[in-house]
């Protein structure tokens, strides 16, 4: 009677605690199956390979594959390397240029086919033309690009020269950056037109209505209430374009392979040279770390020029 008497005596909740591997499941089980998959592939191909550049960077791995840890001299070969001054800055022009480019038309694809055309079938005809490029493969994409700037009397462009009597011009090789940063500039746009589409029809249409009766102008339309409205998209868009282009040189690549007198060689098309060209993995790896250092700092800059803080900030009401 005394054993049963105290074991009456024992709290419910002593009884009844679960274990600590259950609990421990029943709480991170689903967000781990949910977000498993997902930190997985950024494990495996954002997180591992920047693990893998920033070793590499400070070796002297080359074509036989054999290694040694080399400190900076990586890094001090870059500084003296002569090439490198002229392809910062042609990573800067194309970069900057081709980034304006996205943003402006891709807001001013958006504007047109979301605010200007009011009948969603035009529109929505008008961004899947554009969106085609970009679901295209770049091969045949640049093959259009190359058919356009033709050197010969049957390239597009040179076919419309003549029909205003100038002479034939090789674009390719007068104008190797101007080339490049259209073809990055009209295909990129697509990307900024979805975003910047779907963000103005999210605003609502009382506000456009109340503008008009109060005698606003179109231009105060756009920028007194659509630029604000789709300023965290624009803030978005103009960081992942930015970072993208850092990093992109596939149609650089397909276009004129850096051009003459490395006119179009970019910091990134620099790495994969010196890396899968001249076999000198551990002096590409070191390119392609200061370049991810450079992607921070601009990303930096740019938080806090759209004020990032503010934004995640929660709202407050007086």
């Amino acid at each position: 009677m005394g054993n049963l008497k105290a074991a009456a005596e024992v709290p419910q909740t002593t009884i009844n605690k679960p274990k600590p591997m259950a609990e421990l499941l029943r709480k991170w089980g689903l967000p781990a199956v949910l977000l498993g998959p997902f930190l997985l592939l950024i494990t495996v191909f954002f997180i591992a390979p920047v693990v893998l550049i920033i070793i590499l960077a400070f070796t002297n791995m080359d074509s036989a594959m054999v290694w040694d840890l080399n400190g900076l001299l990586n890094f001090k070969k870059m500084a003296s390397d002569p090439n490198l001054g002229e392809i910062m800055l042609n990573t800067v022009t194309y970069v900057g240029l081709t980034l304006a480019l996205n943003i402006f038309l891709g807001l001013s694809l958006a504007l047109l086919t979301t605010y200007f055309i009011q009948r969603e079938t035009v529109g929505l005809v008008i961004r899947t033309i554009w969106m085609l490029p970009r679901i295209s493969p770049p091969v045949v994409y640049v093959l259009l690009w190359l058919w356009f700037f033709d050197p010969s009397e049957y390239g597009v462009l040179n076919s419309l020269r003549a029909l205003f009597d100038m002479s034939a011009t090789n674009f390719l090789v007068d104008q190797p950056m101007t080339a490049v940063v259209l073809a990055n500039g009209l295909i990129g746009a697509s990307y900024g037109m979805i975003i910047f589409s779907s963000a103005i029809k999210s605003i609502p249409g009382d506000l456009f209505m109340a503008a008009r009766v109060d005698g606003a102008a179109q231009r105060s339309i756009i920028f007194d209430i659509i630029i604000p409205a789709v300023r965290w998209p624009l803030m978005f868009v103009t960081l992942w374009q930015l970072l993208s282009l850092l990093t992109s040189y596939e149609y650089i690549l397909l276009l004129t392979k850096g051009g003459p007198l490395i006119e179009t060689e970019v910091m990134a098309l620099y790495s994969y040279h010196k890396a899968f060209q001249s076999f000198e993995y551990g002096y590409g790896s070191a390119v392609a770390l200061v370049l991810v250092v450079i992607a921070l700092i601009c990303t930096f800059i740019f938080w806090r020029i759209f004020g990032m803080d503010k934004m995640i900030k929660s709202s407050r009401v007086e």
